[in-house]
Parts: structure tokens; C-alpha cells; sequence
């Protein structure tokens, strides 16, 4: 089992930055890497970024590339989502996943609030 906490959501103006932080403990050596996902009121879950634990490869939605960035800490198993250049329509709750073959593991959601 791997558990996953959340934590540095918030409410922001449009415009500006959060970073969110991922800790992850448990069995963490059998997951490949992490995700972030994001669902708003309304709408479905979806994909945000994804980092490797091994590479550090990442990858991104097309609505965050550029303004969104990805990393990791591998020996505090922590990963991060800095969100610069918010915008209202990113307002959702933000999950982070671990990944071993499929998103086996999910963290509780952290709210990100931007207002216009």
C-alpha cells in the first residue's frame, strides 16, 4: 500500500502561483512515478502532469505546458506541482496519484481557488 497527502491548495488571484506538495510513504519502491489530476465542479477528473522516479521524465496537459512544472524529491518521496500564471479556470481540486502500471493510488485533494 502507498499513502498520499496532499497539501498547499488554496485560494489565489488570477495570475498568480501555489505550489502543491505530494508526500508519498508506504511501499513507494513499487511505483513507477506520480501524477497530478485536477477535477473541477461539473466535470470529469482529468490528467494535469505526470514525473517518473527514476529520469525525472515528465509530461503535461496541453491547458498547463508552459505554466505548470513538475518535480520530485526522491528522498523525502515528495513530488510538487508549481502552478504559475494561475487562471480562474484552473480552479479545481487537485489530486495527486501513484503509479505503478495504472493509478493505483490516490491522495485525498487539495482545493485550488482562482479568482478573476
Amino acid at each position: 500500500q502507498v499513502q498520499l497527502v496532499e497539501s498547499g491548495g488554496g485560494l489565489v488571484q488570477a495570475g498568480g502561483s501555489l505550489r502543491l506538495s505530494c508526500a508519498a510513504s508506504g511501499r513507494t519502491s513499487s511505483t513507477t512515478g506520480m501524477g497530478w489530476f485536477r477535477q473541477a465542479p461539473g466535470k470529469e477528473r482529468e490528467f494535469v502532469a505526470v514525473i517518473t522516479w527514476r529520469g525525472g521524465n515528465t509530461r503535461y496537459a496541453d491547458s498547463v505546458k508552459g505554466r505548470f512544472t513538475i518535480s520530485r524529491d526522491n528522498a523525502k518521496n515528495t513530488v510538487y506541482l508549481q502552478m504559475n500564471t494561475l487562471k480562474p479556470e484552473d480552479t479545481a481540486v487537485y489530486y495527486c496519484a501513484a503509479k505503478r502500471i495504472s493509478y493505483d493510488y490516490w491522495g485525498q485533494g487539495t482545493q485550488v481557488t482562482v479568482s478573476s
